[in-house]
């Protein structure tokens, strides 16, 4: 039964079926998301293991469970596996990272990236098994006017990592820019703008990443 009175607006409704976590396993289960969470790590030496069937899509399932602006869910997961695709990929973002690397970055910028290690070369575009390119989608013939649109997207890319890393997956977050050879490349039409390029595959092996330190509790929550 669908009830549109109990929110007092006009938009149908169905019962609430929450998760009952009992109050004593509230912590526990908190602190076991967060250990699982903290080993996750961007990676970007990746093996040619394949992506076991129905990863990908359970984990792009999960990013569109994730909250946006009136609803309008404005987003859209290109998942490349072709070689020969992965390969142009390669060479348009390389292209616009050489640029960036030799004339638009500051110098405040390339000494912040600077420890990570990287550079113009993005060989995992075509090392991972799967390239996942996220798409913002505006308003178009097909599409309505969204609302917090990065937001949004934001979002449900944060939980299509969680995803994919509870499934022992390695992702990395590259954000070329400009992105416009992106529709191109993914046979997206103009009113879908690219928002982020997600690889994602097994660590190749002996895969090493940067000893980086996240912040302490008490230098990112504050309590009122």
């Amino acid at each position: 039964m669908v009830d549109s009175t109990a929110t007092g607006s006009s938009y149908p409704s169905v019962p609430h079926r929450p998760m009952t976590v009992p109050a004593h396993e509230a912590e526990a289960r908190s602190r076991s998301f967060h250990d699982v969470m903290a080993r996750r790590r961007t990676v970007r030496d990746y093996s040619t293991r394949p992506i076991p069937d129905g990863v990908l899509e359970w984990a792009v399932r999960t990013a569109s469970t994730a909250p946006s602006g009136a609803h309008v869910q404005p987003w859209r997961f290109v998942a490349i596996t072709d070689p020969e695709r992965k390969r142009r990929l390669r060479e348009a973002a390389e292209a616009e990272e050489r640029e960036f690397y030799a004339h638009r970055a500051s110098e405040e910028w390339l000494a912040a990236l600077a420890p990570i290690g990287t550079d113009w070369q993005k060989p995992f575009l075509e090392d991972a098994p799967a390239v996942i390119v996220v798409f913002e989608v505006h308003k178009g013939p097909q599409s309505p006017r969204p609302y917090y649109t990065k937001e949004s997207v934001g979002i449900s890319v944060g939980l299509l990592l969680a995803c994919l890393h509870q499934a022992g997956l390695a992702t990395l977050t590259h954000t070329p820019s400009p992105m416009k050879f992106l529709n191109e490349v993914c046979e997206r039409p103009a009113e879908e703008r690219a928002a982020y390029v997600i690889p994602v595959g097994y660590p190749a092996e002996g895969a090493r990443v940067p000893d980086l330190r996240r912040k302490e509790l008490d230098e990112i929550l504050v309590r009122l």
